[in-house]
C-alpha cells in the first residue's frame, strides 16, 4: 500500500471507478436547501440536486467541511498506514476549504501537505488523479507536489452560464470581471485563471457558446492535449455536442454531471470545458 495518501473535497467531479482504483479520499462539503443541511456526497444521483434547487424557496448555501472532519479523516488515514498525506482542494477564492484542511492538519498533528488546486471540478480531478497515480507507484512527496504544480500550470478551465442569477445571489458576481449584474439573462463564457473568473465572451444567443468553441479548438490545436473534461448542470445534450466537436483534438474526453457545490453557483444549463495539456 502507498505510504502517501491523496485527499480532496467533493467539489471535484470524478468517475467513481477512479476513486476506487487510486484509493482517493473525498471529504464531503455540505449544502443547505431551505434550512436542511445535506452532505454533497448524498446528492450525486443524476439530476436530483438540480430539481431540489429549482423547487427551493431560496438559493441553496454551500459550506466547506468542518475542521474536525478533516482532522478525523487525516488521523484515520495514518491509522491505516499512511505516512504522509497530500490534500488537494478547491481554490481559496471560491471556498474556505483549503484553510479548513490546514487547520484540520494542525489539529490532528499528522503530516499533511495542503495544496490549493487553483481550480475545482474536473480541472481539480486532473491534479488529484495524477497525484494518486504517482503515490500508488511509490513516488515521494517532492515528486508528487512538483507534478501537481506542473499539471495545474498546464490546465485550463472555461465555463459557460446561461443566466447570471445564481452567481449574483450567491455573491460570486463580484469575482466575475467585466459584467453588469443587471444583465441576468445573457449567455456568458468565462475563464478561470489566476484564481479569478474572467469574462471572455457574452451575448444573448446560443451562438455565443458555439463561436467560443470554434476559437477554443483552434487555440487548443496549437498544443498537445492530454485529456478533456466536460461537466454540465441540467440536461447532458449540449455537453454531448461539445464532446463530438472536441474529438477533433484527439484526446480522451470525460462527460460528467457536476455536483451540488458547483451547480449552486452556476445554475441550470451551465457547462464547463476543462483541458490538460501534455
Amino acid at each position: 500500500m502507498s505510504k502517501i495518501r491523496i485527499v480532496t473535497d467533493s467539489s471535484i467531479t470524478i468517475e467513481p471507478e477512479l476513486i476506487e482504483k487510486y484509493n482517493i479520499t473525498i471529504v464531503p462539503m455540505s449544502v443547505m436547501v431551505d434550512g436542511v443541511i445535506y452532505s454533497d456526497s448524498d446528492l450525486r444521483e443524476e439530476g436530483r440536486f438540480l430539481e431540489m434547487m429549482k423547487n427551493s424557496k431560496e438559493l441553496p448555501k454551500t459550506s466547506q467541511p468542518p475542521v474536525g472532519v478533516f482532522a478525523e479523516i487525516y488521523e484515520n488515514l495514518v491509522k491505516e498506514g499512511a505516512e504522509e498525506i497530500v490534500s488537494i482542494h478547491i481554490m481559496h477564492t471560491l471556498s474556505g476549504t483549503c484553510e479548513a484542511a490546514r487547520q484540520g492538519a494542525n489539529l490532528s498533528g499528522t503530516k499533511v501537505t495542503v495544496i490549493d488546486s487553483g481550480f475545482t471540478d474536473q480541472c481539480m480531478k486532473f491534479q488529484v488523479v495524477e497525484a494518486a497515480k504517482l503515490a500508488q507507484a511509490g513516488a515521494d512527496l517532492e515528486e508528487i507536489t512538483a507534478h501537481v504544480d506542473e499539471v495545474r500550470k498546464k490546465s485550463e478551465l472555461f465555463i459557460g452560464v446561461s443566466t447570471l442569477e445564481n452567481l449574483v445571489k450567491g455573491g460570486r458576481i463580484g469575482r466575475v470581471t467585466g459584467l453588469l449584474s443587471s444583465l441576468l439573462n445573457i449567455r456568458v463564457m468565462m475563464e478561470l485563471k489566476d484564481y479569478q473568473l474572467n469574462t471572455i465572451a457574452k451575448g444573448r444567443g446560443a451562438k455565443t457558446f458555439t463561436k467560443w468553441l470554434d476559437g477554443f479548438i483552434q487555440h487548443a490545436k496549437e498544443s498537445q492535449v492530454a485529456e478533456i473534461g466536460i461537466s454540465y448542470a441540467g440536461k447532458p445534450d449540449f455537453a454531448r455536442e461539445l464532446k463530438e466537436k472536441l474529438q477533433v483534438l484527439g484526446a480522451p474526453i470525460s462527460v460528467l454531471e457536476t455536483g451540488s457545490i458547483i451547480q449552486t453557483h452556476t445554475g441550470e444549463d451551465a457547462f464547463a470545458v476543462m483541458v490538460r495539456y501534455v
